[in-house]
């Protein structure tokens, strides 16, 4: 580790605290139906959405309608973005003649990109034509994202209103933060990224001659319009296999740091968002320090693990000093590999790929407990927010538990429905990730498409459905998940981690909304301070500790000591 390597750290620690109150003071406007300085341009665009939508954005929806508005609207994203998949052939804008995706991929990248999940089983330069690129995946990116800052908006109204029967409109929420947030960010971004050199055309592939003489086909596309909305909208899901590591996108350190930015931006500015629309700026400081706290413990750790240089090649004689660079980026560094691979499973975003499967154990198990935990550290856009939400409900019903009294979060009584609903959505990340783990290492046609064994074989199917059920699309590139089998039981995955958590979270609002405000009195447990963040901290690492820690412990953790003392698998 050197003091050049944490300057870069703090510095982008110190760009996202920067950017978090203005970002949050924007998006609770959008959220509040506010005018804001692009309306003079988008409102019309706006109301005319409404129009041919035939949307009355006044009307509210209960936490039912809401929840059936968006299962709708993820339904008919399935059919259209499966069907474009496989009929690719038949459409435009296919230079490279890529044939129809198959049946079983074009269910896993449907349900992949729809969930903000955006896995890959596939390299995108040898799959998919511009048009998948453009009208199918690009599309999801932008609707995918703005659902779930919906969904988090609609949690958060839950905890903002009195007596409420609505959460708000489903459609409404989808269309401003669309047309107000993720297209003029993306637009902004993406030219910024042409200025860089990511490419951004149409023109065919191109054929050029090595010096070897060898014949080589330098893949092009619309690649800085999918690379903005994929970084701001946290979605992953690269134009080119290798994804952020590809240096058509992301070609310089300018474009590394703006990234980064742009994935953790969306997530922390929400913090500050809630506490605004609770009518609490401190509360949102609170949740962001306790994302914040467990940010920095896993990039300290992954960037002390990466730094050490791996023991079985200093028993070589290889220099230990540059850190374990093997399958990283050496234009950026360690310190930046261990913050960009962090920065990403934090906020489920699978835009590094195949690099975790470099990192050495433990700093491998850092993005595969940031995953396990839900991606809760600023999160995906949205689900990074209600799911830490959820913690801090129990948290605080722990509290009220240990007092005596009724547990209150926000002046709202934490009741019997709102825990069961939180209990339901906390448990069933462990139950897909674990449950589709335990049959795909004993499954024969599974086990086949693993190439390591032992300990590290093991994490390689761990981490693929924990990725999918956390909604992240990372992978350890060891593992060739493009087959039957992984394509559909991942598939799955994304589906329960994904409408698991956010039907009880919409139930939670509703159920919430309706209550009238407890005013704070004596025995009131304060969550706007550093006893808060303590608590709701400790609640996160007992429950992923105690839901986790043994499966864990036979991948990473046994995988770090065989390594230390000498042996490989």
């Amino acid at each position: 580790m050197t003091a050049n390597g944490w300057v870069q750290i703090a510095l982008f620690a110190a760009i996202i605290i920067a950017l978090t109150a203005p970002v949050g003071a924007y998006l609770a406007a959008i959220a509040e139906g506010r005018r804001v300085f692009l309306t003079p341009v988008l409102g019309p665009v706006e109301r005319g959405l409404y129009w041919l939508g035939g949307i009355d954005p006044k009307r509210e929806q209960s936490w039912v309608g809401y929840a059936v508005a968006m299962l709708l609207f993820k339904a008919a994203g399935f059919v259209l973005l499966y069907a474009l998949l496989r009929l690719q052939d038949w459409l435009p804008f296919n230079p490279a003649g890529q044939p129809a995706v198959p049946p079983d991929l074009s269910f896993n990248t449907a349900v992949s990109f729809l969930t903000n999940t955006n896995w890959q089983s596939y390299g995108g330069e040898t799959t998919m034509s511009y048009f998948s690129q453009m009208a199918g995946l690009t599309v999801q990116n932008f609707v995918s994202a703005a659902a779930g800052i919906a969904i988090a908006i609609a949690f958060v109204r839950g905890f903002a209103r009195r007596s409420a029967g609505t959460i708000g409109n489903y459609w409404a929420d989808l269309v401003r933060i669309t047309l107000y947030v993720l297209l003029p960010f993306s637009l902004v971004i993406a030219l910024v990224f042409v200025w860089q050199g990511v490419p951004q055309t149409l023109a065919p592939y191109v054929d050029a001659t090595t010096l070897e003489g060898a014949k080589q086909t330098i893949a092009l596309g619309p690649v800085a319009s999918q690379e903005a909305i994929k970084m701001l909208g946290t979605n992953g899901g690269g134009f080119f296999n290798a994804n952020s590591a590809h240096p058509f996108e992301n070609p310089t350190a300018l474009t590394n740091l703006i990234q980064m930015i742009a994935i953790f931006t969306l997530g922390a500015g929400l913090t500050s968002m809630f506490g605004r629309m609770v009518g609490d700026r401190r509360q949102g400081w609170a949740v962001f320090a306790a994302m914040g706290l467990l940010f920095l413990a896993g990039v300290a750790i992954a960037y002390w693990s990466e730094a050490q240089g791996n023991p079985l090649l200093t028993a070589l004689g290889v220099d230990p000093s540059l850190g374990n660079m093997e399958g990283k980026e050496v234009r950026f560094g360690t310190a930046l590999s261990a913050l960009f691979a962090t920065v990403t499973t934090d906020a489920s975003c699978g835009a590094v790929n195949a690099m975790h499967e470099s990192f050495l154990p433990l700093g491998g198990a850092v993005p595969l407990v940031n995953m396990m935990l839900g991606e809760i550290i600023y999160g995906g856009v949205g689900s990074g927010l209600y799911g830490f939400l959820l913690f801090a409900i129990v948290a605080v019903f722990v509290a009220g538990l240990m007092v005596g009294r009724t547990p209150e979060y926000l002046g709202k009584k934490i009741e019997a429905k709102e825990v069961k609903m939180t209990m339901l959505a906390i448990l069933c990340l462990p139950l897909a990730m674990l449950g589709f783990t335990a049959v795909a290492v004993v499954l024969p046609g599974a086990v086949a498409a693993i190439s390591a064994s032992g300990p590290h074989g093991f994490t390689e199917a761990l981490y693929a459905y924990v990725s999918a059920a956390a909604n992240n699309g990372s992978a350890f590139a060891g593992l060739s998940a493009n087959s039957p089998w992984w394509n559909t039981s991942l598939a799955f995955g994304m589906l329960i981690g994904r409408f698991f958590v956010i039907i009880p979270a919409l139930a939670i609002a509703g159920s919430l909304a309706a209550k009238k405000t407890v005013p704070p009195s004596a025995g009131t447990f304060p969550t706007n301070g550093p006893l808060f963040v303590g608590l709701v901290v400790g609640v996160i690492l007992i429950v992923g500790g105690l839901t986790f820690f043994p499966s864990l412990a036979l991948g990473p953790i046994v995988e770090h000591f065989a390594m230390a003392a000498g042996t490989t698998y």
